[in-house]
Parts: C-alpha cells; structure tokens; sequence
C-alpha cells in the first residue's frame, strides 16, 4: 500500500456488467432507454443471466468513484478506493479487480449476508445506456469502514453523491472530510445524479456548503440542487471563493469557476460514439490529474474533456487508451 495518494475516493463498489444491446431488449424486460433504475436481487439475477447469455457482455469491478479512481491510476497517479462489498465470489472478484487496476483497495466485508453490488448496463445501438442498478452490500457503508489512515494520506478524498442515500453512509461522508481537511487535503464531491440530488437536497446542500473544496456535477444535477432553471443563476448562488465548481454540459463542454472567475471549457470530438457510460467518471479523473500535474483550472478542464472523448468511444466506464498522452497530443 502506497504511502501517499493523489486522490482517495470513497463510494459503491459495483460489478458493472456491460453488454450492446437491440432496442428490443429494453422492451422485453420493460425498461425506458436512458434511465437509471435500481432493482432487488432477483430482478438482478435474472438480467444478469440474460447478458450474459448474449455473449457479448463484460464484467468490469466499477462504481462511479471507483472509474474515476481507475482513470488516475491509468494515468500514472496513485490512487486509492474506499467501498464495502459481501463476502462472496463478486466481492472477491471486486478486490481483485481494482487492484488489477492498480488501486489500493480498502473494504470491509459485510457480515450481514448482503450480496456484492452490481449494474446491468445495457448500451443501445446509439450509444444510450440504460442501467439497473443492485446494490446490495454496498450502501451498508458506515463511518467503521472509513480508513483514516489512507485519507490522512491523501492530497485529495473525493466523494460519490450516489452513496449518499443511507445515514450511515452520510455521517460515514462527514467523517472523512474532517479526517481530509484536518490533515491539510482537499475534498471534492460529485452529484451523481438529478435524482439521488433531489431526495437529499437539503444534505446535500450542507455538504456542499460546509464540507467541500471541489464539486463535479452536470448542469441538470446543479440545476436540481440550486432549484433554478439558469446555470448562471444556480452558480452565482453557490459560488464562493474557496469552492470550485466543475460543471458538464455534453457536447457544450463544461464550465469551471474557481470562486473569482468562470472557464469555458470546450467538449473535445469524439470520432465514434459507442458507449456514454463514465463520461462524467473520467472527465472527473482529468480534471483531477490535471490539477496533480499542477496546471491552472481551465487546463485542466481540457484534460478532462480528452478523458471523457476518449471513454465514450469504446464500451466500459474504464480508459482503454493513455488519455494523459492524448492530451498532449492535442493541445
């Protein structure tokens, strides 16, 4: 185990099983293209069987934190995963996965009999995901699983709103930013979703406000948060200026505020669109790379447009290519 890290993320440790699909497939198994459903163990294990059934699907040990996790450490920085699986063979499969990715992997098995989590996402013909979610073990996340230790050693902790649901897991997210900032890091959250933002709105809104250095969002997770219908409205409320707001806007770009001034990044062309599944995931990691590399917030941002281009060009929420090099390339 390293004894320093770039980033530290703590979020769902998630089997992604990842299979192309017909529209018709969304049909037999009633799901609207696009969503995000979460689902109970059997419906689970019925989608599962029916990917895999195809042939064509892909077991990758994911979770939105945890790409972004993977896409650092494909760029050479270290880093580390914090999550909670069950103690079966996908939980192992899991802890093997990540370190295979070159994370340290910290977890704490649930004993409570909880299978480990994962999400059938299912890509359409035009590059639409659709994702039904079990997640099982992992929302048991409570602040016993948080390693101090491997936070106080890292520059910055960065927090998966998705995780966010129970409790437990909210105090476990207190927790570890008191452990962060108290030894001098940084804490960054992403919003994760519209959805996940509007249940807890209030939560996460002192998080926000109280807890965090940096925020990663798309416009319409802002939007729900700041209950506005104007980006600039939404930004101008919540900006400060020890609070940076890293905001995506699809083929737009993004716009980054450091609290002093607003960048304009733009979208970097992808040649194909296959698979939209952890565009938000990697652009968070070229951002985040960008910084460690110590560049400025709107350079940055490019790093994190190349990320994003590239992972939607092929299936898998994961870097297939040396994005840091791409974005050398390109500049």
């Amino acid at each position: 185990m390293s004894s320093r890290y770039h980033v530290v993320g703590l979020g769902n440790a998630i089997m992604d099983v990842i299979a192309p699909v017909e529209d018709s497939f969304l049909s037999d198994y009633d799901m609207s293209k696009g969503t995000m459903a979460l689902i109970d163990q059997d419906r689970a294990l019925v989608l599962d069987g029916a990917l895999r059934a195809t042939g064509k699907a892909q077991t990758i040990a994911g979770g939105s934190a945890a790409n972004t996790m993977v896409g650092l450490a494909a760029m050479g920085f270290h880093a580390a995963y914090i999550g909670k699986t069950g103690r079966d063979d996908t939980g192992q499969a899991l802890a093997d996965g990540f370190e295979a990715a070159g994370l340290d992997f910290a977890t704490r098995p649930s004993d409570s009999g909880s299978a480990s989590a994962r999400s059938m996402i299912l890509v359409t013909p035009d590059g639409e995901r659709t994702m039904n979610t079990f997640l099982g073990a992992s929302v048991e996340f409570e602040k016993a699983d948080v390693r101090d230790t491997m936070i106080r050693a890292a520059d910055v902790l960065y927090l998966e709103g998705y995780l966010f649901d129970a409790e437990p897991a909210k105090a476990a997210f207190v927790h570890a930013a008191e452990v962060a900032h108290a030894a001098g890091g940084k804490v960054a959250v992403t919003l994760s979703d519209p959805f996940c933002v509007e249940r807890h709105r209030a939560s996460f809104r002192h998080l926000v406000d109280h807890q965090c250095d940096i925020v990663f969002a798309n416009q319409d997770e802002l939007l729900t948060l700041m209950q506005s219908d104007s980006l600039d409205a939404a930004m101008d409320e919540i900006e400060r200026e020890d609070l940076v707001l890293c905001v995506t806007r699809g083929s737009k770009g993004s716009v980054i505020s450091d609290g002093s001034r607003r960048y304009h990044v733009p979208a970097v062309w992808a040649d194909t669109l296959v698979d939209t599944t952890g565009a938000g995931d990697q652009y968070a990691a070229g951002v985040l790379a960008g910084r460690a590399l110590g560049l400025d917030w709107a350079d940055a941002g490019y790093f994190g447009s190349v990320a994003a281009a590239e992972v939607i060009g092929h299936y898998g929420a994961r870097p297939e290519m040396p994005v840091h090099e791409m974005a050398l390339g390109l500049k």
